[in-house]
């Protein structure tokens, strides 16, 4: 059974395209942070209420494959899930799918390290329980 996935979506904006009017490669980072984010809020765990309390999850790898050029004023729908949870890591991987004729645009997948932003330096950390119990939980 696949891992539930999270939905976000999102109308590419004009400063996002490139001078071919196609959405700029790097805007897609963003997507995939903005669908992530929502996700964890969505099961309960703002990444801002995350960093407050003393953790963050910096990027440690990204990998896009890109499939179909998204153009200005599309919508998108950001399928994401919770891809791996190891112990002091979580992937998620994405698809960026166009609503307007259901293609798949783009897909990937981001691997973030849990740091203690209370040490110094700063130093990988295990999971926080909680969060990890968010990521687990199915968001229902």
């Amino acid at each position: 059974m696949p891992p539930p996935r999270h939905e976000h979506r999102l109308r590419v904006r004009y400063a996002e395209t490139d001078q071919m009017g196609v959405v700029h490669h790097a805007n897609y980072l963003l997507y995939l942070e903005e669908s992530r984010t929502a996700l964890m809020a969505a099961r309960g765990s703002s990444y801002a209420e995350f960093e407050r309390s003393g953790w963050a999850l910096p990027v440690r790898k990204a990998e896009l494959r890109f499939r179909s050029p998204a153009r200005y004023e599309d919508e998108l729908v950001v399928r994401t899930w919770v891809a791996k949870l190891g112990p002091a890591s979580v992937t998620f991987a994405s698809e960026v799918w166009r609503d307007s004729d259901q293609t798949l645009v783009a897909s990937g997948s981001i691997e973030l390290a849990c740091i203690d932003l209370r040490s110094t330096p700063r130093k990988l950390a295990m999971l926080p329980e909680s969060l990890r119990a968010a990521l687990e939980s199915d968001g229902a």
